[in-house]
């Protein structure tokens, strides 16, 4: 296992980092015990491959997730991998004129990236031609991609990110409450966040804490961030928006334990509170963190179940957040370059990445099954990745990533308790339209 990432690599993945199949009860293709593999790609000229992200992950994770493998399956193939630091940013190549045939990043950066500056192509024919078979692909992340996208295959998934409920063991254990489990409602774990936050021996503990930005981008009611036929904001105008934030965003705030901390510091807990203070019991965040901060999770009696649904959508989880791998107008090799991709979504390349504990795109039960497989993490209740249904993925606008980051921003101020939830909205609303407008202006 990849003993340790950078913190770019930590922003990548949690940022949005990285990783989407469908509930796991309705799967396809190999429902056996035995390995898949993948047949052996055909024979080729040498071509070089350079695939490139704007994520800042270092070489090393590349090749721990991806190059290694691909390496060893087309040895024909040299297979580069420019990471993202200063003086090799996407302008910056651009300007350049640097050639990559790949880019890949999480949904929300990867169609700001790829469309704003024309680097899309439509893989259609490609895939035709060779022969991808798409429909072993959880749908919802080839439909949101095409969504995005006029109905065109701008982008393959390779893997993918949900939202899970993290828990402290030892904190439930100190203050005799059960564990959460695998199912259960918002009201429920608001119920037991109550329990749980209290001060004891001069240390407050907090029940419940999350990040904004990856709940909001993930949302469970699947509601756009933009209306695409109108290009304006949502945030004040689909009612679910407000149910949204009283449960997940007001509710488990309103304990005085919360109110003091922020009267001290104006800060909420974080992911440090949980992992490195260890005061924090429940943590909703992405699915990544077992690959992501493998080190800090180590340290931490810990373990996992599905995030918590609303009763209003019983059964429905968050978004998928999946990895899209793009072939781009600047490609020298485009068809050497889908022959890779069509075994990134093998089942023996998915089977690998589920090993690592990498959630994979591809419905086959067997690969779903071995989910940390070969992580440290392989008694860990990781099914609870596959317990709910997606979320179905809205259509993105190509300024997704700056509106959620937005939203945000004023959720932040709901959960402080600096701003009731409609001031909220009508001020995110301004500041979304002039976010647009900007957009539009360039």
């Amino acid at each position: 296992m990849l003993k340790k990432m950078s913190a770019a690599s930590i922003v990548s993945a949690a940022l949005l980092a990285t990783v989407a199949t469908g509930c796991g009860t309705q799967t396809a293709g190999n429902q056996g015990g035995e390995e898949p593999q993948a047949p052996a790609p055909k024979t080729r000229e040498p071509a070089e491959i350079v695939f490139y992200s704007s994520n800042g992950d270092p070489a090393e994770s590349f090749d721990y997730r991806f190059g290694n493998s691909i390496r060893k399956k087309f040895p024909n193939y040299t297979i580069k991998y420019i990471q993202s630091t200063k003086g090799s940013t996407m302008p910056e190549l651009l300007t350049a004129g640097t050639k990559f045939d790949i880019f890949f990043i999480s949904t929300g950066n990867y169609e700001s990236m790829m469309f704003d500056n024309g680097l899309e192509i439509d893989m259609d024919e490609l895939v035709k031609k060779h022969k991808v078979d798409l429909t072993k692909i959880e749908p919802t992340v080839i439909q949101g991609i095409r969504d995005s996208s006029g109905g065109k295959l701008t982008g393959i998934p390779v893997h993918t990110n949900n939202m899970v409920l993290y828990y402290n063991k030892t904190l439930f254990d100190k203050f005799g409450v059960s564990y959460p489990k695998d199912g259960m409602t918002w009201d429920e774990i608001l119920e037991l966040s109550k329990k749980l936050t209290r001060s004891e021996g001069g240390t407050q503990y907090y029940g419940f804490t999350t990040s904004a930005n990856h709940l909001l981008r993930m949302n469970q009611f699947s509601v756009p961030n933009v209306d695409l036929k109108t290009q304006t904001p949502t945030i004040n105008k689909d009612e679910k928006w407000k149910l949204f934030f009283q449960k997940v965003f007001l509710d488990p705030y309103m304990d005085a334990g919360y109110k003091e901390q922020l009267d001290k510091t104006n800060k909420l807990p974080d992911i440090n509170y949980f992992l490195k203070d260890q005061n924090v019991a429940m943590y909703a965040y992405l699915s990544s963190l077992v690959y992501v901060l493998p080190d800090d999770l180590q340290k931490l009696n810990w373990d996992m179940v599905s995030l918590p649904t609303f009763k209003e959508q019983p059964g429905v989880g968050s978004q998928s957040y999946p990895f899209y791998f793009g072939i781009t107008k600047l490609s020298k090799n485009p068809d050497a370059s889908m022959e890779v991709l069509k075994y990134m979504v093998s089942d023996e390349f998915q089977m690998e990445l589920s090993k690592k504990g990498i959630m994979p795109v591809v419905k086959n039960e067997a690969v779903q099954k071995a989910l940390g497989q070969d992580s440290p993490f392989k008694n860990k209740n990781l099914k609870a990745v596959f317990h709910n249904k997606f979320a179905p993925i809205p259509a993105k606008a190509p300024y997704d990533a700056s509106i959620v980051a937005n939203y945000a921003k004023y959720a932040d101020q709901v959960m402080k308790q600096k701003m009731d939830i409609n001031t909220a909205f009508r001020k995110s609303e301004e500041e979304s339209l002039k976010i647009i407008a900007e957009y539009k202006n360039k």
